[in-house]
């Protein structure tokens, strides 16, 4: 699975996903202080799924088009310490086998998963 965490996402997640064997980019390793819109570029040309607590990212997919190797998992965890986004980035992720194509939604109740719309 080909993951590309925000840079809004927390230093500890992101190694934790790799010490799991996930190929992680990270953007504040990246592109540090890039827009939205660059950020979701570079997902789509790396084919990644992004990793991101960023609402606005929704909006782009959906207004953008993400092809079907990419996809959007937005965290709605309030307050958060980055051990617990680590654990449940960890659990989340190991539980479905498709992210890309969808944009999902992950709480500590739930995950929702709605598939994005077919690129024009």
């Amino acid at each position: 699975m080909r993951l590309f965490a925000d840079e809004n996402f927390p230093r500890p997640a992101v190694a934790a996903l790799r010490e799991a064997g996930l190929d992680v980019l990270w953007v504040a390793q990246t592109n540090p202080g890039g827009p939205d819109d660059e950020v979701l570029a570079q997902c789509i040309s790396t084919r990644r799924t992004l990793l991101t607590f960023d609402k606005d990212f929704g909006e782009l997919a959906y207004r953008r088009g993400l092809p079907s190797d990419c996809g959007i998992i937005l965290f709605r965890l309030t307050p958060q310490t980055p051990d617990e986004v680590a654990a449940l980035a960890l659990a989340a992720i190991g539980s479905q086998p498709f992210w890309a194509g969808h944009f999902s939604v992950v709480t500590r109740q739930k995950i929702r998963m709605r598939p994005l719309p077919p690129r024009d």
